[in-house]
């Protein structure tokens, strides 16, 4: 062997080491980053609500305390932010008079009070510029949600041992269902199982996999879930309710005239065609018709007919808590 072999070998030799703690220190700085990223990019766990416990509910409630609260939230164009919860008349016309006006008449407001949620009830289209003195549906729809969420806590407040009725139509479902989905997932104002029933027309985020369905039941769902993720100016489709109904599933009982595309809308995936279809449809004859039987009917009765009879009947069976 001669000098310059020897030579070459022992450069090699001298290196080796280097070279393999180099390739350690790359392989313990590749697991340091990879550790890193799965720890930043891990799923984050679904936390289960978990609703707060209330306190102790007292043996008895005040003497001005109704046994129900009914919440009644009225449609778009069918109420006014000035209107009257107790006698509306912003819209003399308002599909849901045809339920709380029976309603109220058939018990004393000691045991049940009828509450018409008042707000602006708008939609304004962004393609419309004769409407732009209108609110927004986003702007509509929180007013509605605040009014009716305050009404409910107000009276929980006071009366802690009140049963409540919710039902809504059109944008008003929307909001109520809202509602109904916080309460049955914990997040309030009340407590599950402080509801009675909750009676939604034509809801906009419709799911008819998480609701009793009363009469015909129209393949299509709610217009906020057909056109989820479009950018709307001033109209968020907010989709699928987070935890749906829970609780509260068999108490949820959901009308849908086939052919409403409020609740009974294809997927649309077009920008403009969204926002005209949902405008046009707020107005549409099968979504207007709700107390006649032309598109809906039910052994021969309307949908505010048959709200109306079910609404007395959960009422008629509500418990009566006893009053200082």
């Amino acid at each position: 062997m001669n000098a310059r072999t020897r030579g070459a070998r022992q450069r090699k030799r001298g290196r080796t080491p280097f070279v393999l703690g180099a390739l350690a220190l790359v392989a313990v700085v590749l697991v340091v980053i990879v550790v890193i990223f799965a720890i930043n990019n891990r799923a984050p766990k679904q936390r289960q609500p978990h609703p707060t416990p209330s306190p102790a509910r007292p043996t008895a409630q005040p003497a001005d305390c109704p046994d129900v609260q009914t919440i009644v939230i009225p449609g778009t164009w069918e109420s006014a932010a000035n209107d009257s919860p107790t006698q509306p008349h912003a819209n003399p016309n308002s599909l849901l008079l045809q339920v709380s006006r029976p309603l109220s008449a058939a018990e004393p407001a000691a045991r049940n009070d009828v509450y018409t949620v008042p707000y602006v009830a708008q939609f304004r289209n962004p393609l419309d510029p004769k409407t732009f003195n209108q609110a927004t549906y986003d702007e509509s729809r929180a007013q509605g949600t605040k009014r009716a969420k305050d009404k409910i806590t107000e009276v929980n407040e006071h009366c802690p041992l009140t049963s409540y009725l919710i039902i809504g139509f059109s944008q008003g479902a929307v909001i109520g269902g809202d509602i109904a989905s916080d309460i049955a997932n914990g997040r309030g104002p009340v407590d599950p199982d402080l509801v009675l029933g909750v009676g939604l027309i034509a809801d906009g985020r419709r799911d008819a996999s998480q609701v009793q369905n009363i009469g015909p039941n129209p393949p299509g769902v709610g217009a906020e879930r057909a056109v989820q993720g479009l950018p709307m100016p001033g109209i968020t489709m907010t989709g699928t309710r987070s935890g749906g109904f829970g609780v509260l599933a068999d108490k949820v009982e959901s009308i849908c005239a086939p052919g409403d595309l409020i609740c009974d809308a294809p997927t649309i995936g077009n920008l403009f065609d969204a926002a005209n279809k949902l405008v046009a449809a707020i107005n549409n004859p099968v979504h207007a018709m709700y107390g006649t039987t032309k598109y809906w009917q039910l052994n021969g009765q309307t949908a505010t007919q048959w709200m109306a009879d079910w609404a007395e009947r959960t009422v008629a069976a509500a418990p009566r808590p006893p009053h200082n």
